[in-house]
């Protein structure tokens, strides 16, 4: 019969993971994950924000095009086009919306020719206007905020 011998000296063994290197592979797994979870939800809102940012952008450009339209087709339409103030814009709940026209007057008289000129007729100053400076503005809430966007031209008389 065969005598089984047993050797007890330093054998290295080679068949597992220790549990101090599963704990340590698990922790920083764990930290590689939560960091990713973070940027993501970073990025989430960033392109919420932006989107947001474009439909403002879009609403007051928008706008801005349909007053320099209408001034364009009569004088009076030209006059018409006041300040307003903060109102909500139809189709998208929760922008608002408002204008601040100033007027630029020009050196010529409205007497000049000896007869008032009709665009001076309600002119306090006695001159034409002949250019308006159009500040729009649009507005939303997004995190207990106001964000706005400001775009402004300068339209002229037809």
């Amino acid at each position: 019969m065969k005598k089984i011998k047993y050797y007890h000296g330093n054998i290295k063994r080679n068949h597992g993971f220790t549990l101090i290197e599963i704990l340590i592979a698990m922790f920083i797994l764990t930290v590689a994950i939560l960091s990713l979870v973070s940027v993501t939800v970073m990025v989430i809102k960033g392109n919420s924000l932006n989107r947001m940012i474009t439909t403002a952008t879009t609403l007051a450009k928008d706008q801005m095009e349909t007053l320099k339209n209408d001034s364009q087709n009569s004088d009076t339409n030209f006059n018409n086009i006041l300040t307003t103030s903060w109102s909500d814009v139809t189709g998208f709940p929760g922008y608002q919306r408002q204008w601040i026209v100033s007027t630029v007057t020009g050196n010529d008289s409205c007497t000049a020719s000896g007869t008032p000129h009709p665009c001076c007729f309600g002119s306090a100053t006695g001159r034409c206007p002949i250019r308006k400076s159009i500040l729009m503005q649009v507005r939303w809430q997004w995190q207990g905020n106001y964000h706005y966007v400001d775009l402004s031209t300068m339209i002229t008389r037809k």
